[in-house]
């Protein structure tokens, strides 16, 4: 028999999880109710699924209204873009594709070479591009403030300027819930319905849902070697250099990105249960151990953030 002590802890997180769930449909809703164009922005990673998952709670049974946009740097994981494609398709929701490699080739940006050139950086161009095209006014991201410090600087509500830009000490004040979404003209806000969840919380709610999520994140063999302390995946884009060495282990991934600055993490999680088990005793954060575009400088993420970043 089942006592009131072991059953304590898994019900309080899930009162939390749904606390925590309509603070975030609730945000999803008021700004749909005040911006004229907004887009949710779906990388096909577990905190952008868990953010469609809660948009489409907003809205159901209703579709939603507004597109999904991808910003695609044309080198992903095949099994994130495969995902990707079936969910969206499945749900019925408008996909948009803003791609890094028309960017490249309309010359609005430029390649970066070398064996530690990615376009993670191009993808602001990409961003902003597609938001100008689209004359979209608020995009809806999936960022937490656990990850990273830059993004722990956030409101839900993050203002940027006509030209995309972010000024950490120009945001708006956000007392007791209340969000003022009035912009100007040109202007755009990002909003960030996850800013309250943890790394941990979004596992809980996938399980919680039963959500389904890329094949990378569970634990699997793949080839990879280290390169200035991340484990990156051999494929088309990134392969060993001389001093390197390429081996298969069992890996899992925690966070998904362009595959050649998107580290993975050595595991045998292969299951939801196993997964929370391993973040439950992490002391790094997921972007600190698998994100090497994170490790250039202290400031590189805030750097990224005021040019138009995610």
């Amino acid at each position: 028999m089942t006592t009131t002590d072991e059953v304590t802890p898994d019900v309080t997180h899930v009162d939390e999880l749904r606390v925590l769930e309509a603070e975030a449909v609730h945000i999803i809703r008021e700004v749909v109710a005040e911006l004229e164009r907004p887009v949710l922005l779906f990388s096909a990673g577990k905190d952008s699924i868990v953010l469609l998952r809660l948009a489409e709670k907003a809205f159901r049974p209703s579709p939603l209204p507004f597109p999904v946009m991808h910003v695609d740097t044309g080198h992903n994981f095949p099994e994130v873009i495969e995902f990707r494609d079936r969910r969206l398709e499945t749900a019925g929701h408008r996909l948009i594709v803003a791609s890094v490699q028309e960017s490249i080739d309309s010359g609005r940006a430029s390649e970066i070479g070398g064996p530690n050139g990615s376009r993670n950086r191009l993808q602001t161009r990409t961003l902003l591009d597609a938001l100008e095209a689209g004359r979209f006014d608020a995009a809806f991201g999936g960022a937490r403030r656990d990850e990273e410090r830059a993004r722990a600087k956030e409101r839900v509500l993050s203002f940027r300027d006509a030209f995309g830009q972010w000024d950490p000490r120009a945001q708006r004040p956000e007392p007791w819930s209340l969000y003022n979404g009035r912009i100007r003209r040109g202007e755009q806000v990002r909003v960030f319905p996850l800013s309250n969840w943890t790394e941990l919380d979004i596992w809980r709610y996938i399980e919680l849902e039963g959500l389904e999520l890329p094949s990378i994140y569970f634990a699997h063999e793949r080839e990879v070697f280290v390169r200035d302390g991340i484990l990156l995946a051999t494929s088309e884009f990134t392969s060993p250099a001389e001093t390197e060495q390429a081996a298969t282990e069992w890996v899992r991934y925690r966070t998904v990105g362009d595959l050649t600055i998107t580290g993975a993490v050595r595991s045998h999680a292969t299951d939801i249960a196993g997964v929370i088990g391993e973040i439950s005793a992490a002391t790094v954060s997921e972007r600190g151990e698998t994100r090497a575009d994170d490790r250039t400088s202290v400031a590189a993420m805030e750097d990224r953030k005021r040019e138009g970043y995610f």
